[in-house]
């Protein structure tokens, strides 16, 4: 099932997309100290004296967060623009704002203007709300269902992946030196120009071509060249079951599929799902890993490299998931996962508070937080993306990918803000608080969240219809509410559109 084209097509897509998202969450962690510095050299030239200590946290601290608010951006006008554009051809078009970001942070220093970073972090944040909404959507609607999961599970090892490369560039030997880390943020050309090369040759959405722009022929191309086989008729037949089911293709918007009630337990349980995701506290690991390393008493010059094994032991963790899922599931690899990450950041609070008295503590602290790296990346890391596409039919996906980035992203600002006033306030205590939410997700998902493993999009529909209090046809009708043709008229016409002016009766 994993053809040369689906390969290809997965890893250029990851690579110039999540692999971004994960490189931007730990490239400002080593250079933190220069850049701070950077900052206030910058001020003192510009008004004649240094900047106070709580200003320049905040200024660091709207460094880190910003990055979300671009986030945000980029989640909420995704819709649009896989409608118009398409998945693939929006991450192509997507690496504009890249590279534009790459140059603004890498010639702030050489500008002199600490402005250029925080706007560059802006711009880079859009482009990763853009594709860590069209990169999963697209994964989805190209993978057979077989390997989905799998394939799914990509976004989240490359998410990894740029994480760990992240931490390797800011090495001192690297660019982990004043004079050489505006590199770190130049180095984001790269997989942006790679994937802006590669992915044009390869094809768009099948489904995406079948239902959205009734292009029959160039669908049956593409399934032809993700699936490496020739006869696609059952796929494509597929496809239009479910369309059939639907009654129509009218792409949903937000406020319709708010109001559907037929998926009001998938919106639900995206939301807590893509909450935990963010609030569990891993990013804020992320964030202030070598703060949190210092506190343990690890040595300046060792924290670096200590830092290294965290993105070694995510990627690790990521590729195991990847492995397993369609032979575990999604649940138990999701509740699993967070229930970990409570045991763990119970034991890390109690390290933390007892370290001064312990010789040997500050070593727990370190396998505690890279136990709690692995059991967020053996679950929680990829999973949400791979169930916001699993949860909804094709033209409900957009609005669904785009709920799920505004949660995803208003609770990352909200932990890259708020983390370093926790860690003042709490001290040792802080991390009791992501124990409180991974706990509550643990168990809301244990009584909510139905098994997804090697289901079309309709049965995990069939999945929720009782929970959700509506019958099947209920459920059928309610993806489209105030659509009120009948059914034969509307299979007419679909039919029809798809086939190019040809009808052919016997899809029907």
């Amino acid at each position: 099932n994993w053809s040369g084209s689906l390969i290809l097509a997965s890893l250029t897509g990851a690579f110039g997309s999540s692999f971004l998202y994960g490189y931007n969450l730990s490239v400002v962690n080593a250079p933190a100290v220069f850049i701070k510095k950077f900052y206030n050299e910058t001020w003192e030239r510009r008004y004649g004296f240094s900047v106070d200590e709580g200003t320049l946290t905040l200024l660091w601290s709207i460094t880190v967060s910003i990055f979300a608010i671009g986030g945000l951006v980029g989640a909420i006008i995704v819709t649009p623009i896989v409608k118009f554009f398409g998945r693939k051809c929006t991450l192509v078009l997507n690496n504009v704002f890249a590279v534009a970001a790459a140059l603004l942070m890498s010639l702030s220093l050489l500008a002199g203007s600490f402005e250029m970073l925080i706007l560059g972090r802006v711009i880079m944040g859009v482009d990763a709300g853009i594709s860590l909404s069209a990169l999963p959507m697209y994964l989805s609607e190209i993978s057979p269902k077989e390997i989905r999961g799998s394939l799914g599970q990509v976004t989240a090892i490359f998410i990894c992946i740029g994480v760990f490369s992240g931490q390797v560039l800011g090495l001192p030997e690297i660019f982990g030196q004043e004079s050489r880390w505006p590199f770190l943020f130049g180095a984001i050309i790269v997989p942006s120009l790679t994937q802006a090369v590669i992915l044009p040759f390869l094809p768009e959405s099948p489904r995406y071509l079948l239902l959205e722009k009734q292009d029959r022929n160039k669908a049956e191309k593409a399934f032809q060249r993700f699936l490496g086989k020739d006869d696609v008729s059952h796929e494509v037949e597929e496809v239009l079951a479910e369309s059939r089911v639907q009654r129509n293709t009218k792409l949903v918007s937000v406020v319709e599929l708010l109001r559907t009630r037929a998926v009001r337990w998938q919106i639900v349980t995206v939301i807590v799902t893509m909450g935990c995701y963010q609030l569990c506290g891993l990013n804020a690991i992320w964030y202030y890993t070598n703060n949190i390393f210092s506190e343990s008493g690890i040595d300046r010059e060792t924290i670096p490299y200590v830092t290294l094994s965290t993105g070694a032991v995510e990627t690790l963790a990521a590729v195991f998931s990847g492995l397993v899922i369609e032979r575990l599931g999604r649940r138990p690899l999701l509740i699993g996962g967070f229930g970990l990450m409570v045991v763990f950041f119970a034991v890390l609070t109690v390290s933390l508070t007892l370290q001064s008295s312990v010789h040997w503590l500050p070593y727990l602290s370190i396998f505690c937080i890279l136990a709690i790296i692995a059991s967020f990346c053996i679950g929680p890391g990829g999973i949400p993306f791979v169930l916001t596409g699993e949860f909804f039919q094709q033209s409900q996906r957009p609005a669904a990918f785009m709920i799920a980035g505004t949660v995803n992203w208003l609770s990352n600002f909200a932990v890259g803000l708020l983390f370093p006033f926790i860690q003042a306030g709490l001290q040792t205590y802080c991390f009791l608080v992501f124990a409180g939410i991974c706990f509550a997700g643990a168990t809301y998902l244990f009584f909510v969240l139905p098994e997804t493993k090697n289901k079309t999009f309709h049965e995990i529909s069939q999945a929720f219809a009782k929970r959700n209090k509506v019958t099947l046809e209920m459920q059928e009708m309610n993806h489209y509410p105030g659509e009120e043709k009948s059914r034969e008229e509307q299979e007419s016409n679909f039919t029809s559109s798809v086939d190019n002016g040809e009808t052919k009766k016997g899809i029907v």
